[in-house]
């Protein structure tokens, strides 16, 4: 490995550590000025998320969905498309769910695979259709992804609140639960550790073996880097756009089917929370590799888990954490951008030398 690999692999191996840094030194000073220890409050939250099984179980049940959502939206990424519509097909991802996993009169055996398979249906639609607007209009990714996320998550508000809303008469805004024996299994007695733990590290395999290890992911990786150069070398790029959103919005519905049959059991409005923005950041923090992704996911998962013990027995507002997720998301924004600047720049240095 030549001294320049070695600095460029330290720097990203060093990046994050700085701005996990940046994060916990800034959100202590807000914690110290509201009046709270810092240092106590710390504590509780490395208490709440690894003190004990119970607690580790928390910290891997919150990072699940981000795998899936941080894994979405790196695929995309390698490919050089934004998919910020990680959201939107979370919840298209759950509706799918919740409408094959209400069915009745189908064995267990044969339901669960089918209603997995339908959230992850669900959510390749909603990327695709994301895709097909960049390849038919060439409407930028960046506006209809984010758009898309507000139609998906108005139109499950009105399903759960109208036509698929449930009829025992509980008043609330949500559907029938899905089938019993289709529920993913917990594993570990005390803890919420449930199967979907195995689909989210099958989910990070895939990603590596198709990302590095076929031919397929080496076209999106070119394509990523330079579109311009991928084209001349004779690449589908429109064909490689669709089929990288498909990937991208399966595996974010993925997300939502787990998070339904694991936990929620039911969809209602607004269950998934922020896990699809945060997704994102999971995967710039990771670099958006499998290992990467996998620890930046644990870490936000520890910052959930820890973060109500520390509001119980310290007193600091649970919210003080989506304070220092927004500080490492600024770090990441900060570092993405001063790389595209850098590149940038030195393309038209070499443009002006020639």
């Amino acid at each position: 490995m030549q001294a320049r690999d070695v600095r460029a692999f330290a720097l990203k191996v060093f990046y994050p550590i700085l701005a996990i840094i940046i994060a916990l030194v800034f959100t202590g000073f807000i914690i110290f000025f509201m009046g709270f220890s810092p240092l106590e409050a710390y504590a509780m939250m490395v208490s709440g998320s690894m003190k004990n099984l119970s607690a580790i179980g928390e910290t891997v049940v919150s990072a699940v969905p981000l795998i899936f959502s941080g894994l979405s939206f790196a695929f995309a990424y390698k490919s050089g498309i934004f998919n910020i519509g990680v959201e939107g097909q979370i919840y298209i991802g759950a509706l799918f769910t919740i409408l094959v996993g209400t069915l009745k009169g189908i064995p267990p055996v044969i339901h669960m695979p089918l209603t997995i398979a339908a959230g992850f249906v669900g959510g390749a639609l909603w990327g695709l259709l994301i895709g097909w607007l960049k390849v038919r209009f060439g409407a930028k990714e960046m506006i209809t992804s984010i758009m898309l996320n507000y139609v998906a998550t108005i139109f499950i508000s009105y399903c759960v609140s109208g036509p698929m809303k449930e009829q025992s008469g509980s008043g609330m805004s949500q559907t029938e639960a899905v089938a019993e024996g289709i529920r993913l299994p917990r594993f570990v007695a005390g803890t919420r550790l449930h199967a979907g733990v195995f689909l989210a590290l099958a989910a990070l395999f895939f990603f590596w073996i198709f990302i590095w290890k076929s031919k397929k992911g080496y076209e999106l990786r070119v394509t990523g880097l330079n579109p311009n150069a991928a084209q001349y070398a004779g690449m589908n790029t429109d064909r490689n756009t669709l089929l990288v959103m498909l990937l991208a919005g399966g595996i974010a519905g993925l997300a939502g089917c787990v998070e339904i049959l694991a936990l929620q059991g039911r969809l209602m409005a607004g269950f998934a929370g922020n896990i699809g923005f945060n997704g994102i950041t999971v995967a710039l923090l990771g670099d958006c590799n499998p290992v990467g992704i996998l620890l930046s996911a644990l870490l936000f998962g520890a910052l959930n888990a820890g973060s109500n013990k520390m509001e119980m027995l310290v007193g600091v507002p649970s919210a003080t954490v989506s304070i220092m997720q927004g500080i490492i998301i600024l770090a990441v924004v900060a570092r993405v951008a001063f790389e595209r600047g850098m590149f940038q720049w030195k393309t038209r240095g070499k443009g002006a030398q020639a």
